[in-house]
């Protein structure tokens, strides 16, 4: 049964190993953010060992993402949009005031947080995410831009838990990841394998 993460908010779950989390974009160009940790919380998501062990900074298929601790929390075994971001930093409060002129707007930061909570988890230094769906472009000097999602509706990737795991999930709240429409619903189910 698919789930529904509200648009501009957050949920936590857990995920035994072995399990499934397909994540799904119900209704096309809706960016969001997924942060794991380890059940106990003494690992989380890495975006830097991801980066090293894939050897390249594009995943899909068959790559996984890898633990502060050099452990694979998720491998993703399908990926039909193939295009996910982890270099941009969940959107934050101060983000949006610095760069926007925009005060207490929806955000990230705080959704990821809050369903870390819901689970058992105090965040204080919330790591790199996995920006799913967002579609990132990188220019011949490095410079890094948002392009609209490649998702469409019913596109999906679905990632396997390497150990049991925490994670959260946001529907990004900002316009800019979406093609600059208003944000909308993200959808997730948990399969056995």
């Amino acid at each position: 049964m698919l789930n529904l993460v509200p648009a501009a908010s957050g949920v936590g779950l857990r995920l035994r190993k072995g399990e499934h989390l397909r994540l799904v974009d119900p209704e096309g160009g809706q960016t969001g953010d997924l942060v794991a940790y380890s059940a106990d919380g003494s690992e989380r998501l890495s975006s830097g060992r991801t980066f090293d062990y894939n050897e390249k900074v594009r995943l899909s298929t068959g790559d996984a993402l890898w633990s502060d601790r050099s452990n694979r929390l998720l491998t993703i075994i399908a990926d039909e949009v193939g295009r996910h971001d982890m270099f941009y930093a969940a959107c934050t409060r101060e983000m949006y005031a610095l760069q926007y002129g925009i005060d207490d707007h929806p955000n990230c930061h705080d959704n990821l947080s809050a369903a870390l909570r819901g689970q058992g988890i105090d965040p204080v230094f919330l790591p790199q995410t996995l920006n799913f769906f967002m579609n990132v472009e990188i220019d011949e000097e490095g410079r890094l831009s948002i392009a609209p999602a490649r998702s469409w509706p019913g596109a999906a990737m679905v990632l396997r838990a390497e150990m049991d795991l925490i994670v959260a999930l946001s529907a990004c709240p900002s316009t800019m990841c979406n093609g600059g429409v208003p944000p909308r619903p993200l959808g997730f189910e948990i399969l056995e394998p």
